[in-house]
């Protein structure tokens, strides 16, 4: 039963567990554990479940044996071993001591990898599982990510020859602060290549000539060869002075070639190779076999969206630009001129020996047409409408230029709605106005009589008075014609109608009606007439103040009074009888 309150337990007045205690204090203080540590441990017992360690604590600690299991020296594993344990904590809310072998091992490994991380030393892995990416690679008990690329040199479909198989692996990345490490298998086996690769180089150099070079693979980009086991590129560019399509139609694999070795990169191990080296530069000596200005022949080889190339010579070809290939189209298709192998003859425009190319012309080996167009400036000619755009009509002569014929070219009233009388592939005659910069301009009217030549024939000019008859009445003022044939049609606004706002309304004209109007503008170039009957109604004013006075114009004046005044004649009043 439990004593009364106050009093003490007999053993805590004994003197024997006093000293017993503070002995067992003083031992404890001489440990000095530490938590979060490796630690040394003695096993005591070995159960079924559990391995029993002394740490040097209060009390032992004990250790799931599961955490033992994966040790390579668990067999040996036996009362008395010595074994690296983490101490988590002291003691425990149920005064028990926190230990973890596994923690342990993984604080090992962890220090561990850092180390070999900075030296780049090498350490055994395991392959344990797969993941999103790549895969589980646990060193010394420490799990590890392995990317998929970092697996091997070359894609792998398969990995099972290689799960919870040892293999060599490095590290190539830590993150202290999340607790991550990626290894890689490859650079193990890229650094072992490596290795090899540069014993094998010391009997290769720079400037070799290798006969026996044997194809290993083929891309559009070059040719991969073995040379003696060493792999080296032989680039599309460096196997002809000429252009070549794909290097998988020159070679085959397996094939044996004739190489120069033109470069060894010492950092990379690459290997550079060529068989264009091997033979003389064909544009060393260009200028002595080809002439700018002169015509040869050569073979298409390859048609491109900007021109076609020619082969003039084994190794030299040049290129003959779209704006080259046709008189009648400077951006021509040029499957539309030419077709690859086809013979042609073509002239030299330009030759560049250091960037190695050479400009060549199609069309200038072609009569141009544009010598003949330019003496049928003012003739009539035949065109068959190409195509029809807003604002005018594009077409073609016999010998194949197109010109254009705008709107205003159709017709002397300048409409733009006579665009919807013609269509695609009509015949038409036109006249050729211009040709200048390769370019051609048609007018239509012009094979027609201008109705404003009817000023010249009548002699009217700017400030003449002519007789017009109205064509049709508006709000805004009138069109009246001006010849018999009603061609010339000419608006006279509302403020031109009369001298007076009260008069000049063009309610009061009717179609038909006789009406003078002065001419106060006259631009045959730019096609503007502007005609006034105000002006024509004041220069009559002026003339008949000129000729009869003052009194000519005031109001209540009759023209019988007038001319009476005139001809000084007195007026006759009869008088009553």
């Amino acid at each position: 039963m439990a004593t009364e309150l106050g009093q003490k337990y007999p053993s805590e007045t004994n003197p024997k567990y006093d000293e017993f205690k503070s002995l067992l204090d003083e031992d404890f203080k001489e440990r000095k554990l530490k938590e979060n540590e490796i630690i040394k441990a003695v096993v005591t017992e070995i159960t079924k479940n559990f391995v029993v360690v002394d740490c040097k604590a209060k009390m032992e600690g004990m250790i799931p044996i599961e955490e033992f299991k994966n040790d390579s020296d668990f067999d040996k594993l036996k009362v008395g071993s010595k074994v690296d344990v983490y101490l988590e904590r002291i003691e425990s809310f149920k005064g028990e001591i926190v230990i973890s072998r596994e923690k342990a091992k993984r604080m090992a490994a962890w220090k561990k990898m850092e180390k070999v991380f900075e030296t780049q030393e090498e350490v055994t892995g395991l392959i344990t599982g797969k993941v999103k990416g790549g895969y589980v690679c646990n060193v010394d008990g420490l799990p590890t990510f392995m990317p998929s690329s970092q697996i091997d040199v070359r894609p792998l479909k398969k990995v099972d020859h290689l799960m919870n198989t040892p293999i060599k692996v490095i590290a190539t990345r830590i993150d202290k602060k999340r607790g991550n490490v990626c290894t890689s298998r490859r650079a193990v086996l890229e650094k072992s290549k490596n290795a090899e690769l540069k014993e094998a180089l010391k009997n290769l150099k720079e400037g070799d000539i290798v006969e026996n070079a044997k194809v290993k693979a083929t891309t559009d980009w070059g040719i991969f060869l073995d040379i003696d086991g060493i792999d080296a590129l032989l680039h599309v560019s460096d196997l002809s002075y000429g252009r070549v399509k794909k290097p998988a139609d020159l070679v085959t694999i397996g094939q044996s070639l004739k190489v120069k070795i033109t470069k060894i990169d010492k950092t990379t191990n690459r290997v550079s190779a060529s068989i264009k080296a091997l033979t003389e530069d064909p544009y060393e000596n260009l200028s002595k076999k080809f002439k700018i200005g002169e015509i040869y022949d050569g073979s298409c080889t390859k048609l491109m969206d900007y021109g076609v190339f020619v082969k003039l010579e084994e190794g030299v070809e040049g290129l003959i630009h779209n704006s080259e290939l046709s008189w009648q189209n400077r951006n021509v298709q040029p499957s539309k001129v030419l077709s690859p192998s086809q013979n042609v003859k073509v002239k030299i425009i330009n030759i560049d020996k250091e960037a190695k190319r050479i400009s060549l012309s199609y069309r200038e080996t072609l009569e141009n047409p544009w010598n003949k167009i330019a003496d049928s400036v003012g003739k009539k000619v035949k065109i068959k409408i190409k195509n029809i755009t807003d604002k005018a009509i594009f077409g073609e002569l016999d010998s194949g230029l197109v010109g254009m014929l705008h709107y205003k070219e159709l017709n002397f009233d300048e409409k733009i709605e006579n665009l919807d009388s013609y269509k695609k592939n009509d015949l038409i005659e036109v006249k050729v106005i211009e040709v200048k910069d390769e370019k051609i301009r048609f007018s239509k009217r012009a094979l027609d009589k201008d109705p404003l030549d009817w000023f010249k024939e009548n002699k009217k000019d700017v400030g003449d008075v002519i007789t017009t008859r109205v064509h049709e009445v508006m709000k805004t003022g009138v069109k009246v014609s001006i010849d018999n044939e009603k061609k010339l049609i000419v608006s006279i606004k509302k403020a031109d109608l009369a001298k007076t706002s009260a008069d000049a309304r063009p309610e009061v004209f009717s179609p038909g009606n006789a009406l003078d109007a002065k001419i106060t503008e006259l631009d045959t170039e730019k096609r503007k007439i502007k005609l006034s009957v105000k002006a024509a109604q004041i220069d009559e004013e002026k003339s008949l103040v000129a000729k009869f006075g003052e009194g000519a114009t005031k109001s209540g004046a009759t023209l019988k009074g007038i001319f009476e005044k005139a001809l000084g004649r007195k007026s006759t009043k009869k008088k009553d009888k």
